[in-house]
């Protein structure tokens, strides 16, 4: 029962289950880690092929570089000389002025500080009373940082404690849904001293988020702080990032707008759920829906740096400060500001600020549009069907060309869309979701083929050679089902005088089974090897047939040979047999074998009931292949073949035997007999037989009995002659000399037994 529910269903089967593989990539498409981490692979190719052309923009660094360094001292420096710094590029003009370092710690060169590690000596003690009047350098840092009105701090949210909530500097207007919920979230917070953060114009989050492969691809305009009770404003919590703050600052602006939508979870299929923009002065920046910015890298370019020495000496010139958005930041390698990006495994972290400022302020942004993930589906929903449809359909190399082509162009789209639109379509779900329906559809192609093939190998390994079945089983479609006109060559063999021999076994019926499967083990090897095909067998009797299922077009010549060879096969058999009897002192039963041949148009297929069915032949030719079987005992002879055959095989050693009237049949036949291959034709002692044989049913047919017999006696001379059959001939010239059959005698033979 399982077996046959499993056929019924397998066509379906081939379909249903790469249909679920579709819907698995569908619905689990946001899990599937290995398959976005590729994505962004891709992205970071598309990157280092045509990366953002860098274009001066009012934005740079102030790197606290290694000649820094050298310069000035080790970091961190005195909060006065960074106070000294400050004023000087507030008087030139600059826009802002960010800090990518956070002043978590009192500066420790502070007259306060230091005192405690001076040594107690009659000689310091004076100008320890003196230094204690000294103002404290954090002091003179947030006073020159309140002064500036232009100076955004920086914090760092983490995983830890929090001690206390950053300062927030500006306000938020929220349209639509609250954006908090979709906002990358924290629980702890490293903060500046607070008088610093009270004075800066702005405070903004560090943090760049980092994709799980380290590299930074999204930076995040706004993060927020988990576990904050919202009691007064839907707003609490969250914090704009060093960039976004800087932008702000630098343009007077106080308030945030965020778009969002999408948090009730009451969106359509490939709407846009999370922010969808953000609006700070006159910038409104498109984000993904984290509130993120792709990073559009330009790679490492010098242009956009200015050594920190420089302007803590006021060598800075007023054009290379005037409206810039400053930010103080390291490349020194030993301060272990690092990050990595997609063009740069080694770049400042400030630079990711720098790169992100730039982007907005001319309007260059890498996005994913809204419609980016329904199209993604509705192409992997076409493709997919597409390839469950053409693999049982044109095969699985044809549909893996097709899906090589649609894999190709995909990318090439993404490519396209990328260098032309600077869009973000994912080349990669549709391929390996691609690749998983290709895969599977071809796994069940395949096991659907496997099961065929071992259906026919089932059903015909019985009665077919194995190299028969194989090329059967490779191409099942060779094989029509229910039945077919073929000219083919059907033979038939049983054991003479069998009904003797069975008598001798009344006692011993597994004796004759084992003798029959004796007999029938060789006959049907003979058979197998020469492209036949058992039809049935039936006690003794063989019933085998050539060109069906599969084409042969020498079936004539190679059921002769199958028939010459089967002689041979029962003489080594009868051998055994003979030696066996006479070792053990029983009797021994020689086995003598007949065989019938005949060619013909046939129908041949499955043939039987609904219940039970079997491959095999029906036709005229059929009746006729048997009775000819039953006649070679009675003309003394192996083999008897109709005409159709002997004209099939011609190439063979054959003598005709008679014009005759089978039982059951009104037409008569021409059949002949086989005595060798077509190597024996040729040879003089076939030929000189064959001479005086024609000549011999010459005379008789012309009713010239003299003649007739001298024939006869000729050929009972020569070499192959046929003793049984020569004498069966040599009764009827004396009979029908006796007894004249008359002018209108046309030489007919009929047949009064099968």
């Amino acid at each position: 029962m399982t077996a046959a529910v499993f056929r019924r269903l397998a066509p379906w089967l081939q379909y249903v289950l790469p249909a679920l593989v579709l819907i698995a990539a569908l619905l689990f498409k946001n899990l599937t880690l290995v398959a976005d981490e590729l994505q962004l692979k891709v992205f970071d190719t598309f990157q280092r092929i045509q990366p953002r052309i860098y274009e001066p923009q009012p934005v740079k660094l102030l790197d606290i570089d290694d000649e820094s360094l050298r310069r000035i001292g080790q970091w961190p420096w005195p909060r006065t000389l960074l106070a000294e710094m400050v004023a000087k590029l507030a008087n030139l003009g600059a826009a802002a002025i960010v800090f990518d370092v956070v002043f978590a710690e009192p500066d420790r060169t502070s007259p306060a500080n230091i005192l405690p590690f001076w040594p107690d000596t009659p000689e310091t003690a004076a100008l320890k009373a003196k230094a204690e009047t000294l103002p404290d350098h954090d002091a003179i840092f947030a006073d020159i940082v309140g002064q500036s009105q232009n100076v955004v701090t920086g914090f760092v949210l983490s995983g830890g404690t929090l001690e206390r909530m950053p300062e927030r500097k500006s306000s938020f207007a929220q349209a639509g849904d609250p954006a908090r919920p979709f906002l990358i979230g924290y629980v702890g917070a490293v903060n500046n001293l607070s008088a610093i953060e009270k004075a800066s114009a702005g405070n903004g989050s560090f943090n760049v988020d980092p994709e799980t492969d380290g590299i930074i691809r999204r930076v995040p305009l706004f993060v927020t702080l988990r576990g904050i009770e919202i009691d007064t404003a839907v707003d609490a919590g969250i914090y704009p990032t060093l960039a976004i703050e800087a932008l702000r600052v630098a343009q007077g602006a106080k308030t945030f707008i965020i778009k969002a939508s999408g948090a009730s979870g009451e969106t359509a299929f490939g709407e846009h759920t999370g922010i969808n923009n953000v609006k700070v002065g006159r910038y409104q920046i498109p984000t993904d829906n984290a509130g993120r910015l792709w990073l559009h890298d330009t790679g490492v370019v010098r242009e956009r740096y200015i050594p920190a020495w420089r302007a803590v000496a006021g060598e800075l010139k007023p054009e290379e400060v005037e409206g810039h958005i400053l930010v103080v930041g390291t490349s020194a390698a030993g301060l272990q500001d690092i990050r990595t990006t997609p063009l740069s495994k080694v770049v400042p972290g400030a630079e990711v600020h720098i790169q992100i400022l730039e982007q907005i302020l001319s309007g260059h942004y890498l996005e994913r549009p809204d419609w980016a993930q329904g199209l993604e589906y509705v192409y992997l929903v076409l493709l997919g069907v597409a390839l469950i449809v053409l693999i049982p359909l044109v095969g699985a190399a044809w549909t893996g060309l097709i899906g090589l082509g649609a894999t190709v162009g995909v990318n090439g789209a993404s490519w396209l869309l990328y260098a032309n639109e600077r869009w973000l379509l994912d080349p990669i779900m549709p391929t390996v979701a691609t690749g998983l329906i290709f895969t599977m559809s071809s796994v069940m192609n395949y096991l659907r083929t496997e099961a065929e093939k071992q259906a026919v190998r089932g059903a015909f390994s019985r009665y077919m050679s194995p190299a028969l079945v194989e090329q059967l089983a490779k191409d099942p479609s060779r094989l029509v089902l229910g039945g077919e006109m073929r000219d083919m060559t059907l033979l038939f063999a049983d054991i003479r005088g069998f009904t003797t021999i069975s008598e001798q076994f009344k006692g011993d019926p597994q004796g004759l089974t084992r003798l029959i499967n004796r007999f029938l083990t060789p006959m049907t090897d003979m058979i197998l090897q020469r492209r036949g095909t058992i039809d049935k067998y039936m006690g003794d009797a063989i019933m085998a047939f050539w060109n069906a299922p599969l084409d042969d077009e020498q079936h004539a010549a190679h059921a002769l040979d199958a028939a010459l060879s089967m002689f041979g096969a029962i003489e080594a058999v009868n051998n055994k047999i003979k030696a066996e009897a006479e070792a053990e002192g029983g009797k021994f039963f020689m086995l003598k074998l007949g065989i019938g041949l005949n060619s013909g148009v046939v129908c041949v297929g499955n043939m039987g009931s609904d219940q039970r069915f079997d491959y095999s032949v029906l036709g005229d030719p059929v009746n006729l292949a048997s009775r000819l079987e039953g006649q070679s005992k009675n003309y003394g002879v192996g083999i008897v073949l109709g005409e159709e055959t002997q004209k099939r095989a011609s190439d063979f050693a054959t003598l005709e035997l008679d014009l005759i009237a089978v039982k059951g049949k009104k037409e008569a036949v021409r059949i002949f007999t086989v005595l060798g291959p077509p190597a024996m034709k040729n040879e003089p002692k076939f030929q000189a037989l064959a001479r005086e044989h024609i000549a011999m049913l010459a005379a008789y047919r012309g009713q010239k009995w003299q003649d007739a017999r001298a024939h006869l006696k000729n050929c009972q001379a020569l070499d192959g002659a046929i003793p049984d059959f020569y004498s069966l001939y040599a009764e009827r010239f004396d009979f029908f000399e006796q007894n004249p059959p008359g002018p209108d005698w046309d030489g007919v033979f009929v047949a009064t037994s099968k």
